[in-house]
């Protein structure tokens, strides 16, 4: 395990000036920004869907944009979103993930609107920026809908955002900040272990036996050679990267924390595996692919499976095909029990955490008051130089770091 204070020390020379798009307060560059910046607004940034069998094409030619993927192609991942007539749940989700930040942020008497922008569908980035602007508010704190480190998870959205202030010409008037990582924050961890922790004592209490009963942390998949440049690329994170590494941690806290409260749950088994990958078979991604560990569960005497979509805020397309139709069928195809934990959502925890992370930068909170619940935490508010390159693509501009 990487240990905090080997990857968040400053860097040894100054950064001032080297992070573009950003507050006054945070173009130090300074790993955590310990100043209270005065921000206007608050800037949902998600991956948006469709929300008609029309839109779907039109999407995924969104998603793969640049890559020069064939419509026929694209039908194939098609079908799983026209399973579902054609509208990912993911849009719905953010409506009512913000209607309940707008909730919350009143109950504490903060003034901050919240304005919801996706990457890849209407309402898009660029028009909940300007919107923004129009409005006054050009001092933005973005929360993406993405907990961990990696290319596609955090620096495309920070791509992002730097396009969109160059495209509407409001870089210099509008500058964005971004909320840490929040993988191990406790408002983000916790309904995943009452999840684990539910699933687990309800198979102890149907008599099944601890070591019959596996956990199985699921993520998106990634191709290796993204996963292996996600984090600061001064630390040996190993194949994985920081992206693996992380979710690893989070997984080891919650099932350590259960056997702690539950003693016999500490001999249940549990592993992190991977789902939804998409690229051609000579590309290695991460594994191993959720459904081939599925499959050869029987001969190692498993008998229940708790499926914890620890990758995911919210019960979008890849939770509700890949885990709630795919993995679900080979659980029944290998004759074990199968139940799938909650995402996030709206819990109250969850909801609570997003505000806590931004007013940690609105008041400028020490490091050392930050909750973490792994020792990787807290996370930078500042990504590090060559942090989660696309070696595809190669570095683009991005706001929330400092230029590689």
């Amino acid at each position: 395990m990487v240990d905090a204070h080997e990857i968040q020390q400053p860097d040894s020379t100054s950064q001032k000036g080297l992070v573009p798009f950003a507050s006054p307060e945070a173009s130090s560059g300074e790993p955590h920004i310990e100043t209270p910046v005065a921000y206007d607004a608050i800037l949902l940034a998600s991956f948006g869907g469709p929300e008609g069998q029309d839109d779907v094409i039109p999407f995924l030619r969104n998603v793969t944009r640049g890559r020069g993927i064939p419509d026929e192609r694209l039908e194939e991942v098609a079908h799983h979103y026209r399973h579902f007539g054609g509208v990912s749940p993911i849009n719905e989700q953010n409506r009512a993930l913000k209607a309940a930040l707008e909730d919350e942020l009143a109950r504490r008497g903060i003034d901050l609107p919240v304005y919801w922008g996706n990457r890849n569908w209407a309402p898009y980035l660029d028009e909940a920026v300007t919107d923004a602007a129009a409005s006054g508010r050009t001092k933005l704190i973005a929360i993406a809908t993405s907990a961990y480190s990696s290319f596609s998870s955090c620096r495309q959205y920070r791509e992002d955002f730097a396009r969109v202030l160059t495209e509407t010409e409001l870089a210099g008037t509008v500058t964005i900040d971004k909320v840490r990582q929040f993988f191990d924050h406790p408002g983000f961890v916790t309904p995943f272990a009452e999840g684990v922790r539910d699933a687990v004592t309800g198979y102890l209490s149907q008599g099944i036996a601890p070591e019959a009963v596996r956990v199985l942390f699921s993520t998106h998949s990634v191709p290796m050679d993204d996963a292996r440049r996600s984090g600061p690329r001064d630390v040996e994170w190993g194949d994985g990267g920081a992206y693996a590494t992380q979710h690893l941690a989070v997984a080891e806290r919650i099932m350590s924390d259960l056997a702690a409260e539950e003693p016999a749950a500490g001999r249940v088994g549990w592993e992190l595996v991977y789902q939804s990958r998409s690229g051609p078979p000579s590309q290695p991604w991460l594994e191993p692919d959720i459904n081939d560990v599925i499959e050869g569960l029987p001969a190692k005497g498993i008998e229940a499976i708790a499926i914890v979509p620890l990758g995911f805020v919210s019960d979008h397309m890849e939770v509700l095909w890949d885990l709630d139709t795919e993995a679900m069928e080979a659980a029944q195809e290998a004759g074990i029990k199968a139940v799938r934990t909650p995402t996030p959502g709206v819990d109250p925890a969850f909801v609570k955490g997003l505000v806590d992370l931004v007013l940690e930068r609105v008041n400028g909170a020490p490091t050392s008051d930050r909750p973490h619940e792994t020792d990787l935490g807290p996370w930078f508010d500042v990504c590090r130089p060559g942090c989660c390159e696309n070696i595809r693509a190669g570095f683009k501009p991005a706001a929330a770091g400092i230029a590689p």
